[in-house]
């Protein structure tokens, strides 16, 4: 009886909104379904995704953003199977804004001022494309799965984007987690198996300082010749010059109007829905 008041709960609290994330609304609700509070908080936790229907406003603009950046001349357009939405823990979100308030904090003591970064960390909207192995989403399935880290898009919503370390002199494709302006480059860059399903993960973005390189990323690795932790929610580059980034935006070829956004901190990017998807061959 428990377990059904509290998937009937769950799917209130999460309907409502911000509104009912107030512990006092929550309360609330507790007591009607008669729910202990540890019992729902241990519930709440394999919430992790829930499916966005045809009715819901959200999964429309997402579609709508998603379809329009596919930017795809020779291959058809992809077709749209399910949006879910990202649940992420408190734990997650909170350490997105202290990246956002460690941007916001240098761009107010820096001697060249940086409206963008002071007002909001310079957010930014960005794709991501990775697997999806399991049936997350489907059938109204919520949980996470344990094939990690194959299943991309779970590794990335249970631990984090994982950033990878750059070296001297390494290529700034490597040196953190690429993220692109456009759906389509986002799923030209994922390399995997044939089997595997592909998924694009719609992402809140805290880019920071950016560096511009008008180079392909192939031929970018000059432009971060260190890289540098200066606290867990402050990872910084160094330019040669001597000036300190949070990202690197990249150029390249057909999408030369269109950045890829490279981002140092993993825990500046935050998933935020995820689009499982299918392309149509010609």
């Amino acid at each position: 009886m428990v377990s059904k008041s509290v998937v009937l709960l769950g799917n209130t609290y999460h309907a409502m909104g911000p509104l009912y994330y107030k512990k006092k609304q929550l309360s609330l609700l507790l007591t009607k379904f008669n729910v202990p509070l540890k019992y729902y908080q241990k519930r709440c936790r394999l919430i992790a995704v829930s499916e966005l229907g045809p009715e819901d406003s959200g999964r429309n603009i997402v579609e709508i953003i998603f379809k329009s950046s596919w930017l795809k001349k020779d291959s058809p357009i992809c077709q749209i199977e399910r949006i879910l939405k990202v649940h992420n823990t408190q734990r997650t979100i909170q350490r997105f804004e202290d990246c956002r308030d460690a941007v916001k904090a240098r761009a107010l003591q820096a001697t060249r001022k940086d409206a963008r970064c002071a007002a909001d960390g310079n957010e930014l909207l960005r794709f991501h494309c990775t697997t999806l192995t399991c049936s997350l989403g489907a059938r109204g399935s919520s949980s996470l799965c344990s094939n990690l880290p194959v299943c991309g898009v779970c590794t990335v919503i249970r631990h984090g984007f994982q950033g990878k370390s750059g070296g001297g002199g390494a290529n700034v494709a490597n040196a953190g987690v690429r993220t692109t302006a456009s759906s389509g480059r986002a799923d030209d860059l994922l390399r995997c198996s044939d089997d595997a399903r592909r998924v694009m993960l719609v992402c809140r973005v805290i880019a920071g300082r950016v560096k511009r390189v008008d180079l392909p990323a192939a031929d970018a690795s000059a432009t971060a010749e260190k890289k540098s932790t200066v606290e867990d929610n402050s990872v910084v580059g160094v330019s040669s010059s001597g000036g300190t980034f949070d990202s690197v935006a990249v150029n390249a070829g057909v999408y030369s109007n269109l950045e890829e956004l490279v981002v140092y901190n993993p825990r500046a990017i935050l998933p935020c829905f995820v689009v499982i998807y299918k392309v149509l061959e010609s």
